[in-house]
C-alpha cells in the first residue's frame, strides 16, 4: 500500500523540520515548501493527502492558498497553522473551507489528531440519509451537509422547534472522518447551572461535596468524535467562557484539576431562537457566536417543503401501521397545514390517528387538526408581511436618528434607547447603509 503524502508549507526551517518529523513519524511521506508560488506548483504535480501551511508566508498568506486550493484542489484537507491567540485568522480559514486549524506553538498531539481525522477522508462515509423529500430546500440541505462533513469547523444548525436538527447533526457526524468516534448530544438547558462544569467538563475526586471519584465529562466522552450542543442559547454567559476556551485551545481543565487535558472533538451547535439578537442584546457572547457559527447549515420549516409533508407522513405510517393510509381529503388537509410543530408535531398527529382511527383508512377528520389549520398558511403569510411593516418602521426610526445625530452612532442608539451593540445590530439586519 502506498505511503499517504502530505505537503507542508513553511518558510521556518525549524517549523518545517517538526513537522516533517512528525509525519514521517506517523508512515507519512512528506514535501515541503516555502511560499505559495512552491506549493501551487507541488500541488499541480502530486495528490496530497494532507496540507499544512502556515498563515504568513513571503509571497502571501495562507488565507490566499486556501482559496485557490478549493478550485485548483478540492480534494486536498488543509489544516493552518495560526499564531497563538489568533482566533479572527482560523475562523477566517475555516471559512474558506480549512479543513482544522492549529495554534503555535505547536501541540503534538493535536497536530496528530488533525492529520489522522484527515486521512479517514480518503475512504467516506456514505450513511443512508433518514432526511427524506424531494424539496429543493431538502436537496440543497443534503448537499451541505456531505460538504460540511468532510470539514472540521464548527456548524451551527438553526431552525424552528421539530424540524429535526439532531437527525441533522447526526448525518453530519455519520458522513465524516469522525463516523467511529462517539457521538454526543446534549441539550443545554437541561442540566443544572450548578452541575453544568462538572458535567461538562468532569471533576476530581473530593474537589466538591458528593464528588467521591473522579469523573469523566461529557466533553471528554465525545474524545475522537462530535459533541452537539441542542439549544445552545440556554447555557449561563459563565459557561460560554469556558466552552469558548475549549473549543479554542482544544484543551478542558476538569474541576479540581492543575493540568488541562488535550480533547479531540467537533463541535456542533442547534437552537431555535435568534443568536444574532441575543448577542445584540448581550445575552449571548460575540466571540463565541462567531467561535460556533463558522459555517450555519439552516433546517426549512415543514411548511416550506411543499409535497415533502406527504413523503413523511407515508414513512411514518410505514412504521406506526403499515395497514394504515391516508385518504384523499387527509393528504389535502396535510398540504394545507402550517405545522408549527413541523415534522415532531406531525409524527405525533399521526401517531394519535392510528391509534384512534377503527378502518385503517386515516380520513381529514381522525387527524384533529385545529378548525383554522386550512388556513394557517395564509395566516403564515400575512404574518411574514406584518413583520415586513414592523421592519419598516424600525428602518425609518433608526435613519431618522443617524440623521439627526449626524451619523454618530452612540448618540443615535441613545436617541432610540438602544446599546450601541444592539442599534449596530439592527443596522446590518435592515440593511442599512
Amino acid at each position: 500500500m502506498n505511503r499517504p503524502l502530505a505537503l507542508v508549507i513553511d518558510d521556518e526551517p525549524d517549523i518545517c523540520e517538526l513537522l516533517t518529523l512528525t509525519l514521517e513519524r506517523m508512515d507519512i511521506r512528506t514535501k515541503s515548501a516555502v511560499d505559495i508560488a512552491s506549493a501551487k506548483t507541488l500541488l499541480g504535480n502530486h495528490k496530497f493527502n494532507i496540507c499544512l501551511t502556515d498563515m504568513r508566508l513571503p509571497d502571501g498568506d495562507g488565507l490566499e492558498l486556501i482559496e485557490w486550493m478549493q478550485v485548483n484542489a478540492p480534494g486536498t484537507p488543509v489544516a493552518v497553522i495560526t499564531a497563538h491567540g489568533n482566533v479572527e485568522t482560523a475562523v477566517q480559514a475555516l471559512k474558506l473551507g480549512a479543513f482544522d486549524f492549529i495554534s503555535k506553538p505547536l501541540d503534538l498531539g493535536n497536530l496528530r489528531n488533525i492529520v489522522d481525522n484527515a486521512l479517514r477522508l480518503g475512504t467516506p462515509q456514505q450513511p443512508e440519509s433518514k432526511l427524506l423529500g424531494d424539496s429543493r430546500r431538502m436537496q440543497d440541505l443534503r448537499d451541505m451537509i456531505g460538504k460540511v462533513a468532510r470539514s472540521q469547523a464548527p456548524v451551527h444548525i438553526s431552525g424552528e422547534s421539530g424540524t429535526g436538527k439532531e437527525l441533522v447533526a447526526r448525518l453530519i457526524h455519520d458522513s465524516g472522518p469522525r463516523a467511529e468516534g462517539p457521538f454526543l448530544a446534549v441539550n443545554c438547558g437541561a442540566i443544572a447551572s450548578e452541575l453544568m462544569e462538572s458535567e461538562f467538563f468532569g471533576h476530581k475526586k473530593g474537589s466538591f461535596t458528593g464528588a467521591v471519584n473522579d469523573k469523566a465529562g461529557l466533553v471528554q466522552c465525545a474524545h475522537g468524535g462530535t459533541l452537539f450542543l441542542d439549544e445552545i442559547a440556554d447555557l449561563p454567559l459563565p459557561m460560554q467562557v469556558k466552552l469558548l476556551r475549549v473549543i479554542q485551545e482544544k484543551k478542558v481543565r476538569p474541576v479540581g484539576a492543575t493540568r488541562e487535558e488535550s480533547v479531540d472533538i467537533r463541535i456542533l451547535s442547534a437552537t431555535h431562537s435568534s443568536l444574532s439578537e441575543m448577542v445584540a442584546s448581550g445575552e449571548f457572547r460575540e466571540d463565541l457566536y462567531y467561535r460556533i457559527n463558522v459555517i450555519e447549515l439552516p433546517v426549512p420549516a415543514l411548511r416550506e417543503r411543499g409535497d415533502d409533508v406527504l413523503v413523511l407522513a407515508d414513512s411514518i405510517l410505514a412504521r406506526l401501521d403499515r395497514s394504515a393510509s391516508l385518504s384523499d381529503d387527509a393528504r389535502d388537509e396535510l398540504l394545507n397545514y402550517a405545522f408549527p410543530g413541523n415534522v415532531r408535531e406531525l409524527e405525533n398527529m399521526l401517531e394519535r390517528a392510528v391509534t384512534l382511527c377503527a378502518s385503517g383508512v386515516i380520513r381529514a377528520a381522525d387527524l384533529h387538526m385545529q378548525r383554522n389549520s386550512g388556513a394557517s398558511a395564509v395566516t403564515a403569510t400575512r404574518s411574514a408581511k406584518l413583520g415586513d411593516q414592523v421592519e419598516d418602521v424600525q428602518r425609518q426610526a433608526i435613519i431618522a436618528a443617524l440623521e439627526k445625530t449626524r451619523y454618530n452612532k452612540t448618540a443615535a442608539a441613545r436617541e432610540l434607547g438602544l446599546s450601541f451593540r444592539q442599534l449596530r445590530y439592527r443596522i446590518k439586519k435592515l440593511g442599512i447603509d
